[in-house]
């Protein structure tokens, strides 16, 4: 087959094809644009899931009638001042976001610039442009998209449901509404109720409240601002504490100079600085916004401007990770089970009884009318009607303090004053109480001396009398063996001891006695899911987090007064003491005036 040139509407749908994958890439493509135009104000509607129409309605610059006859011919840009595609500025720069659209659907631009004496208006469709014609508009630019994809067919059959293109529609407005706080946003259309974001205020308050209003209410009260810096590069933005959780990595949005990306260097730094914090399964919900010289990152290497690369990836990394980091230790102290109001709605008492329950009240002894008063003695509720109401005691007993000190009474944690079900410890602040898991509280208390012993000179060990021989199958023997190194590292010294066994000769003096059988076996459960490509330092906090967990004080041990005391002083000054090495929080807060509310006083 000879070669030959491809007509000019063939090149165009190709073209639309990269550019224009669904009703979402219209709506991203025409909203930079009114971005890039200076608008303050964008207001998108769509019908049938976009299908039908889309209309993009903006108070930018607008275009003059050269610029609008230009602007939908292929590869013409107003974004680039010169032929430098290493200095980019703008969201859009390819010049073919018009042109591609034009090709595929029927487009419809009105427009006026400021010197203009009116407006004027283009119509192109199928890849085939109108005569320019005055029009009524007083400002800006207003953005026409009908009956997309009519001059492709084929494409028709691979969009989803009207539904799902509306919601694809929604997640990119709502992305470029956390770019930019400072322009009002409004999306309506027949599949939805219309939604306004009003500009916010400069500053990262502003920014707060238009990721608040996005992102839910949930977010904006356990967001923690971070920042870091470095060699002109900027990290700044809001990350939810660990109270707030998604299923999956969605809830992950980085920016780069405005544009909003899909990078999955987010998504490695993201967890490595969560890692302390969080359950496996579980991923954070973070805002990150990257600023740095625009010859450091490449923007055009995806036709639909999603990705970018960056010249030095690992500065940015870093940069996220001790961003992150730093931002979660400052914060600390809040639990996963303070921040949201959780731990207050799970006391609220249910009046009706539940299903399975004996109510009292269905007893052929209640009485139909009115309970008469009660006329009896006191004497009546002495010594056997009162043993009715014994429900046991405390597993441990610190009343002997009729009333606490009161430099124990203004520390954070406050002054324990019982132990309930050998597991959890009551403590009693100024303004309220607290509830301490105390297996996860060491836990952590545990897991941070172990790093910082790590980072400090080496973990302390203790040489075994007798080493332990731990019995185990011939490949988990193999897995262990394989990280002997590392795990020596903190203090954890192994051999081999014939096939299917192992001589434990070292242990971490931090740990005490340990079961060293379920410690080794834990480990190698931990090993079996690391992928060679896991740094060594993450590696290493698995393990540090496993023998954490073996050497805290377990549920079900009796404490004495001064040692819950000693666990609540160690916790204060603990950092990222608000949970344990799982992600599970270590106390829960409940402030006077929450209690009174639980009863009615307030």
């Amino acid at each position: 087959m000879p070669v030959r040139q491809l007509p000019e509407q063939v090149v165009n749908r190709i073209a639309a094809g990269e550019v224009v994958e669904r009703p979402a890439s219209v709506v991203k493509e025409l909203v930079e644009n009114a971005i890039d135009a200076g608008a303050s104000r964008i207001d998108v509607f769509t019908d049938g899931g976009g299908r039908r129409r889309i209309g993009i309605t903006d108070d930018g610059s607008g275009m003059s009638y050269g610029d609008l006859a230009l602007s939908v011919d292929r590869h013409a840009t107003s974004k680039l001042d010169d032929e430098d595609l290493l200095r980019i500025r703008t969201l859009g720069f390819r010049g073919e976001a018009l042109p591609s659209i034009g090709a595929v659907a029927r487009l419809g631009i009105t427009t006026r610039h400021l010197d203009e004496p009116h407006a004027w208006s283009l119509a192109v469709e199928g890849g085939a442009k109108s005569a320019i014609m005055p029009a009524a508009l007083s400002q800006g630019t207003r953005v026409e998209v009908s009956d997309l994809f009519y001059a492709t067919p084929a494409r028709l059959k691979f969009l989803k449901t009207d539904r799902t293109e509306a919601e694809a529609i929604r997640e990119v407005v709502r992305r470029l509404a956390m770019a930019r706080p400072d322009i009002a946003f409004t999306l309506s259309g027949e599949e939805r109720a219309p939604v306004t974001w009003t500009a916010a205020l400069p500053g990262a308050a502003g920014r707060l409240t238009r990721l608040g209003d996005i992102l839910g209410a949930d977010f904006r009260a356990s967001a923690i601002e971070v920042r870091s810096e470095r060699d002109g590069v900027v990290v700044e933005g809001f990350a939810a504490a660990p109270s707030l959780t998604r299923a999956n990595a969605l809830g992950q949005y980085l920016f780069v100079n405005g544009r909003p990306v899909r990078d999955k260097l987010i998504i490695g730094a993201v967890r490595a600085a969560y890692s302390d914090y969080l359950p496996r399964d579980r991923h954070p919900v973070v805002a990150l916004f990257v600023t740095l010289d625009t010859q450091e990152v490449d923007a055009n290497v995806h036709p639909a401007k999603t990705e970018v690369r960056f010249r030095n990836a690992g500065l940015v990394r870093a940069l996220i990770v001790h961003a992150l980091k730093e931002g979660l230790a400052r914060e600390g102290k809040r639990t996963a089970a303070n921040s949201d109001g959780a731990a207050l709605a799970s006391f609220r008492p249910s009046l009706a009884p539940r299903p399975g329950n004996w109510d009292w009240r269905r007893s052929p002894a209640y009485p139909a009318g009115p309970i008469p008063a009660f006329k009896g003695s006191a004497a009546a509720f002495a010594e056997p009607g009162q043993a009715a109401f014994d429900v046991g005691t405390p597993t441990a007993d610190v009343r002997f303090q009729e009333s606490p000190s009161a430099d124990l009474l203004d520390r954070p944690l406050g002054a324990a004053r019982t132990q309930v079900h050998e597991t959890y410890i009551v403590s009693q602040t100024r303004d309220g109480l607290v509830v301490v898991d105390q297996h996860a509280a060491h836990e952590r208390i545990v897991y941070e001396k172990l790093k910082a012993s790590l980072a400090r000179n080496g973990v302390p060990r203790q040489i075994l009398l007798i080493p332990e021989i731990v019995e185990l199958d011939e490949a988990t023997v193999e897995q262990l063996l394989a990280r002997a190194e590392e795990l020596a590292s903190f203090g954890l010294a192994i051999e081999s001891f014939g096939p299917g066994a192992v001589a434990v000769r070292e242990t971490p003096s931090l740990l005490g006695k340990t079961n060293a059988a379920s410690l080794l076996r834990d480990l190698a459960e931990h090993m079996a899911e690391w992928d060679e490509a896991l740094p060594l330092e993450r590696r290493l906090m698995h393990v540090a987090a496993t023998m954490a967990c073996h050497g805290s004080v377990r549920a079900g041990r009796i404490l004495k007064p001064e040692e819950m005391n000693a666990l609540l002083r160690e916790m204060e000054d603990t950092p990222n003491s608000g949970q344990c090495n799982h992600g599970r929080p270590t106390y829960v807060e409940l402030r006077l005036s929450d209690i009174e509310r639980l009863f009615g006083r307030r």
